[in-house]
């Protein structure tokens, strides 16, 4: 069986024809499997949504309990049957409950990737290898200038600043789903054991993941502290926050924001951001190279980013690349941040 026969793009997403589902749908359809629960990938309306646990939740948490006609769980490595395909769930390391999706179909193997990052992060289970035919891999940072270095040195840029400025507090932006809680358990890591404060759309996922087995300390929301108590704190908020009217709780604020998109200064000058800090939950340069070589895969398809470097490089190596021209993914939006405690947006 041909590889387009198994999987190929529509308007809806990417379908798989001979088992009648799609794999992380744009707009509504009768069967959808879910990769992770960012709002770009994890969408509501679908009839029967197959996903992880935690993606499941994460699904719940944002959209409310009937944000599909059906769901069911599947865990990492378990096989399902659907038509003549059968599908697995595999770690994609990109947020917690997060997955690639392989369909196997008449000897014929696909592996979605979704997002995936291949370092380790202490929040979610680490990114596993599947051999396959052919691999459709995310492009998100897919130029060679993306080289995303050490986290745990950005980490130390951070507590470095923090004792270099006792006076001011430092608001640290992070998408509320993944690099909130990354940050925190990396804060942990370095030894740093202080209250970290919180905006309020980070609080109901930050104590899921709690609820998941997750250590992340002590945790305060950030609105039940006086001014004068947030000097020399970390604040963690949603990239928009760091730069509205919220921040004038705040004394002295120095705005930092976590993101591989760092990497790009001018991008950080734009954003009024002081601390620059190249963490990302997406694979750089080198992660997606290395990966695709990994995989076995002899055919490359590259989505949602920076595809025809990615394509041309997979090209030089001798593998048959093409993009895969999918629509409606992106950075995390932040717009579908939940609501505080109280039921007002933070």
């Amino acid at each position: 069986m041909r590889p387009q026969d198994i999987l190929v793009p529509q308007p809806h997403g990417l379908c798989c024809r001979p088992g009648e589902f799609y794999i992380d749908p744009v707009r509504p359809v009768a069967r959808a499997l879910i990769t992770h629960g960012h709002s770009d990938h994890a969408r509501a309306g679908h009839g029967a949504v197959l996903a992880t646990q935690e993606t499941l939740d994460m699904m719940r948490l944002r959209y409310g309990d009937d944000f599909a006609g059906s769901t069911q769980a599947i865990t990492y490595g378990e096989e399902i049957r659907f038509g003549t395909c059968q599908v697995k769930f595999h770690p994609a390391g990109h947020v917690l409950g997060s997955a690639q999706i392989s369909v196997t179909c008449g000897g014929v193997r696909v592996v979605a990737s979704g997002d995936y990052k291949d370092v380790a992060d202490p929040t979610c289970a680490p990114f596993e290898v599947v051999p396959c035919d052919v691999f459709i891999t995310e492009a998100t940072f897919g130029l060679p200038v993306f080289r995303h270095g050490n986290p745990q040195a950005e980490i130390a840029k951070l507590l470095n600043s923090v004792a270099l400025f006792p006076e001011r507090a430092h608001l640290v932006g992070a998408y509320s789903l993944g690099k909130a809680q990354r940050v925190i358990a990396m804060l942990r890591q370095a030894g740093y054991d202080a209250p970290i404060y919180l905006h309020g759309a980070m609080e109901t996922i930050t104590r899921y993941y709690e609820s998941r087995g997750i250590a992340l300390g002590e945790l305060r929301p950030a609105r039940d502290a006086k001014k004068v108590e947030l000097a020399g704190t970390i604040t963690l908020a949603p990239p928009t926050a760091i730069q509205d009217l919220w921040t004038r709780r705040f004394p002295d604020p120095l705005a930092a924001f976590a993101s591989g998109w760092m990497r790009v200064r001018a991008r950080a000058r734009q954003r009024g951001i002081e601390l620059p800090l190249v963490i990302s939950d997406h694979a750089d340069w080198d992660g997606l190279c290395a990966t695709i070589e990994a995989t076995g895969a002899h055919e490359i398809w590259v989505t949602h980013g920076q595809e025809d470097a990615l394509v041309h490089w997979a090209t030089t190596k001798g593998l048959t690349a093409r993009p895969l021209a999918l629509v409606g993914y992106g950075e995390e939006d932040e717009e579908t941040a939940l609501p505080t405690s109280d039921g007002t947006k933070a």
